[in-house]
């Protein structure tokens, strides 16, 4: 398969795995021999010393932060140095919002996921929420200046929870004194896109029908479900970038993943995007884009990371090679035509969507400037690649991967896979991870008795329907999840968290499936892939008491130096933590949302499951300042200036798939004045 050009397909938008480790009960009655069992892990490799390097370009030139990853090119970077390592232990809560928006899903209505991003701009902070409402704050205080409700129905359409990733903001070259020269555009699950003047929250009259684009109306199979606006769109010039979210592991024929592009003023539509060919879009779908998506403006590029197509852990309706399914493809901003692509998974049977927009960065290789892209994965592969051509910066190798079983009817397998050389993987997929003998022992072996009935051969095994299935290391969830790679422009330092979760996948022939006892979860346990011969279940490898069968730790933040690709530092983050109890820092905790950097040398970052918000070095990785939120902050922090004071701010919404722990908290946090 050509290592360069794709065309592909996918369902929608996933978060992690379920990860919900009774640790506690364990260690109750764990002799303490074991407990010395659990690796010791901070830094595995010391820093280099920080270079002077000139900064080339994509520096921000002002302190706003008014898209998803803070700046079109997705590297969530602040020039704000005011909070630096020297001062960042006296950070101290300024303000605080509750929206009321939240739901445990105990009640009549679902759980909540909120991933928002605090929009900052406009000297306003805009959110979001999962009840589709949208909130305009004063950035100094937290006092609302408006609300607006969608009024959308709260039914989890295409999703097991009400979420939402927040809004995205416009504002016209040359504003005039009409209203809506600066607009707010929020979706909802039931497909509608809402156009909102930014200084008052009334609807846009001249944008759709009277402020309301109804998205739906270009989907072709609106009877299977709507195309879920869960996240922003993105905001390239006068355009708006739209991609959607629908069912995981649901259907072998799903509506297909087109990307729409509007008029960001009148919501006109201007171009299409498909993935899949005509002919693949008539058996199969999707092949989306559920995440946010990255853009040059000055080479007139946006990119497109890509998910898998339906099924997602079947191909027999797929067979042909579809060259743009799970791949980053940079597309022309004024037509929409394809102008380089690059597929990370060949005929993709593992639902390794590429989940987070790539982070473009200009970086010095061998003297050479380096206008690049990097692409972080569900894999823990981090692919390098020149942002004008696609071609490699440092090289990616075609390599033997294993193939099928023969239990799987109508199947077919790629027999290579594209790994980089460059940064390396972030995780050892090479052999089954080791089991943890904490774990094992508490058990009485079931980890052991797991791990003996799991196939696997390395990545890219695929599955199975012997046995209880095949190990899958990382999982569908990702090594890397949608927060994304953070880089500092200055000194060319990239920053990325990865989790480690094992999970195990089986196929179900039709028959057996109906007769399965198909209790499911958010994003694990059964799943039909109706219309394809097998349906499938996955889960996390966690022992009878809810622990985690594979060694710590979960969750790891990691520094690279983007000259050479090598890793910098490393170090658990995070804490699992259960019934108020943490468990050791060195086990780190699996994460869902990404890092944010600053001028100041400072990581900030939420995503733990023990609910803490944190900040680093960015030279050492050693952490510096925390707080507790309410709940996990699973969405990307926000860091601005407003009226001389820097701040940060965190959406603690929590996530049901790695912890039953919600909440509707905004909190903000500066220097004391």
């Amino acid at each position: 398969m050509p290592a360069h050009y794709v065309n592909t397909q996918r369902q929608c938008g996933r978060s992690s795995s379920r990860f919900t480790g009774n640790l506690l009960l364990a260690l109750l009655f764990t002799p303490l021999p074991l407990l010395a069992q659990a690796p010791p892990s901070e830094q595995s490799e010391p820093l280099n010393e920080t270079n002077s390097r000139q900064a080339i370009p994509l520096v921000p030139e002002g302190a706003i932060w008014d898209s998803f990853h803070g700046q079109l090119n997705a590297q969530k970077y602040s020039p704000l140095d005011q909070i630096n390592v020297d001062n960042v232990g006296h950070l101290e809560k300024a303000w605080e919002f509750h929206t009321g928006d939240v739901s445990d899903g105990s009640g009549d209505l679902p759980p909540t996921v909120w991933s928002a991003t605090p929009v900052f701009a406009n000297d306003t902070l805009y959110i979001g929420t999962p009840f589709y409402r949208v909130f305009a704050l004063d950035p100094a205080t937290g006092e609302q200046r408006w609300m607006f409700d969608t009024e959308s129905s709260l039914e989890a359409l295409t999703q097991p929870a009400l979420k939402s990733r927040g809004v995205a903001y416009w504002e016209a070259d040359e504003p005039s004194d009409n209203a809506c020269d600066k607009i707010i555009y929020f979706g909802t699950m039931d497909a509608q896109l809402f156009a909102l003047d930014a200084d008052s929250g009334k609807p846009c009259e001249d944008f759709a029908d009277n402020g309301v684009l109804n998205v739906n109306q270009w989907n072709n199979i609106p009877e299977d479900w709507p195309l879920s606006l869960l996240q922003p769109p993105t905001v390239v010039g006068d355009r708006l970038i739209l991609g959607w979210a629908g069912k995981d592991w649901a259907t072998s024929e799903a509506p297909s993943g087109t990307v729409f592009s509007v008029n960001a003023r009148t919501g006109e539509l201007e171009w299409t995007f498909e993935a899949l060919s005509e002919e693949m879009r008539e058996r199969s779908g999707t092949a989306n884009v559920w995440t946010h998506m990255a853009a040059d403006e000055e080479r007139g590029l946006v990119y497109l990371p890509i998910s898998s197509p339906s099924p997602n852990f079947w191909g027999g309706n797929r067979t042909e090679e579809v060259p743009l399914a799970t791949s980053t493809t940079a597309l022309d901003i004024e037509t929409g035509e394809v102008v380089w692509s690059r597929q990370w998974v060949h005929h993709d049977l593992w639902d390794y969507d590429i989940n987070a927009a790539p982070t473009l960065m200009d970086i010095t290789v061998d003297g050479e400037e380096i206008p690049a892209l990097m692409q972080a994965t569900k894999m823990g592969f981090l692919f390098v690649v020149n942002r004008e051509t696609g071609e490699d910066v440092w090289p990616i190798e075609e390599r033997e991967v294993p193939s099928g079983d023969g239990t799987v009817e109508g199947e077919v397998y790629s027999p290579t896979q594209p790994f980089p050389t460059k940064p390396a993987p972030l995780l050892d997929q090479s052999e089954k991870p080791s089991i943890w003998a904490l774990a094992d022992a508490v058990s009485f072996g079931q980890c052991s008795a797991l791990w003996d009935d799991l196939w696997y051969e390395g990545m890219y095994t695929p599955p199975t329907t012997q046995g209880e299935g095949t190990l899958a290391y990382p999982d569908s969830a990702g090594g890397v999840q949608w927060g994304g790679v953070a880089f500092d422009p200055v000194n060319q330092t990239a920053v990325v968290n990865t989790s480690h979760i094992v999970q195990y996948v089986k196929l179900f022939n039709r028959d057996d499936f109906e007769e399965a006892d198909r209790g499911s979860g958010n994003e694990s346990g059964y799943s039909p892939q109706e219309g394809a011969p097998y349906g499938m279940r996955l889960e996390v490898a966690l022992n009878w008491l809810g622990m985690p069968c594979w060694e710590p730790p979960f969750g790891e933040l990691v520094a690279l130096d983007m000259t050479t690709g090598d890793v910098k530092w490393r170090r658990p983050v995070g804490a699992s933590q259960q019934y108020g109890f943490f468990m050791p820092e060195r086990w780190g905790s699996p994460t869902i949302g990404g890092p944010a950097i600053t001028a100041g040398g400072l990581i900030f970052i939420g995503a733990s499951i023990d609910a803490k918000l944190r900040a680093y070095s960015l030279e050492t990785g050693e952490q510096l300042w925390s707080d507790q939120a309410e709940a996990p902050a699973v969405a990307n922090p926000a860091v601005y200036e407003y009226e001389g004071r820097q701040y940060v701010a965190f959406v603690a919404g929590g996530n049901t798939i790695v912890k039953d722990q919600v909440g509707d908290q905004l909190v903000v946090y500066a220097l004391p004045e």
